[in-house]
């Protein structure tokens, strides 16, 4: 199974990819660059903000709801309105967002982290739902792997630097957390760094692994299953789209890659696809 360039455009920090299913296009971030890429018709698009954004959740045809450094707001695709829903760590000048996803209650789950990078655990992970913005998991340094099952029993995300993916149980009836986060995953006898997650529609958990270059995805009790190959050292994000939304999506970066290896290796920072990898769910929608 072979990874192709889907957009060669090479990103300092590619995250947050989501397929929009009423449109049948991809959506993601350059966080570092302060843009929103996407492709229609073959032909790149891009969005350009004042300030850091990260990820997003789909609302309706036009509009998304994105994260940035010091807010959720509404974006319209078609004019570019925009309106703010809530304050985002806006009094803390030195942290951003970074990982997040809708989840099957219309509510959005978004981390935070330091802007300098893992320096100190500056970071949260916060729930948007029916208008309240709640803090759910703090101390974080790098919140990561924001996903959650069809069934809606559970909610899966880690903080990188501490090598392990956590399965968080939740309430059916409105998708808040119930009683502590469960470690899903271990990795850190292997020294993997889990970045972006997402469930496919068997229920397995897909993550990209910073600096490995692939996407692992493992069974529904945790087991290893198998990984892809990704060509770029680091792989951040992966997502399902497509016809059947059987393409499986990842994003990559650049960042803190040295010259000599981007010369070299031209396509770190680009977005890849993968035909065949599995087949995944429809994101969720968000209701703001």
């Amino acid at each position: 199974m072979n990874a192709t360039i889907f957009d060669d455009r090479a990103c300092e920090l590619g995250e947050g990819p989501l397929w929009h299913p009423e449109r049948g296009q991809l959506f993601w971030f350059d966080i570092l660059a302060g843009k929103l890429l996407s492709r229609a018709d073959d032909q790149p698009l891009e969005w350009q903000f004042d300030e850091l954004v990260s990820a997003a959740g789909w609302i309706d045809r036009d509009r998304l709801l994105i994260a940035s450094e010091t807010a959720l707001f509404t974006f319209d695709l078609e004019t570019g309105a925009r309106e703010d829903v809530a304050a985002l760590e806006a009094d803390r000048p030195g942290t951003r967002s970074n990982d997040g996803r809708a989840d099957p209650w219309g509510g959005f789950w978004i981390g935070t982290m330091a802007k300098a990078g893992a320096r100190g655990e500056r970071g949260a992970i916060y729930r948007y739902f029916r208008g309240e913005l709640r803090q759910l998991f703090a101390p974080v340094a790098i919140p990561n792997a924001i996903c959650f099952d069809a069934p809606r029993e559970c909610a899966y995300f880690c903080d990188t630097l501490k090598g392990r993916i956590m399965r968080q149980k939740l309430s059916p009836r409105d998708g808040w957390p119930k009683g502590e986060p469960e470690v899903f995953i271990d990795l850190r006898a292997e020294k993997l760094n889990p970045d972006g997650a997402v469930v496919d529609a068997e229920g397995r958990v897909w993550t990209a692994q910073w600096g490995a270059a692939r996407v692992a995805v493992y069974a529904p009790d945790g087991r290893f299953e198998g990984a892809v190959a990704i060509p770029a050292r680091h792989s951040s994000c992966p997502a399902f789209g497509g016809e059947g939304l059987s393409t499986l999506f990842c994003t990559s970066a650049r960042q803190d890659l040295d010259a000599a290896i981007l010369a070299a290796e031209p396509q770190n920072g680009m977005t890849f696809a993968l035909e065949g990898a599995g087949r995944g769910l429809p994101e969720f929608k968000v209701t703001p």
